[in-house]
């Protein structure tokens, strides 16, 4: 199955992209995408970063399903 992950922020800047495309297995856990980007992207260890699905926080606990959208990018701070 496909999916999308978008890179924000310090995020895109350190892997020089905005968006790629993965295939995943069926049934693979959020936690199992999050570290197989990081390890695709080592210059991302350096960040403390935060991941979403489809728009909401995650956990790493949700199940990715085809055509999901996953993002990574870093703590924002608003005033």
């Amino acid at each position: 199955m496909k999916v999308q992950v978008l890179f924000f922020g310090a995020t895109a800047d350190a892997t020089g992209k905005r968006e790629i495309e993965i295939d995943l297995a069926e049934e693979t856990k959020a936690e199992n995408v999050f570290r197989r980007i990081v390890r695709d992207f080592p210059q991302l260890e350096t960040h403390s970063l935060l991941f979403a699905v489809n728009l909401e926080y995650a956990s790493g606990e949700e199940i990715i399903r085809n055509g999901d959208e996953l993002a990574v990018f870093t703590h924002v701070s608003g005033g």
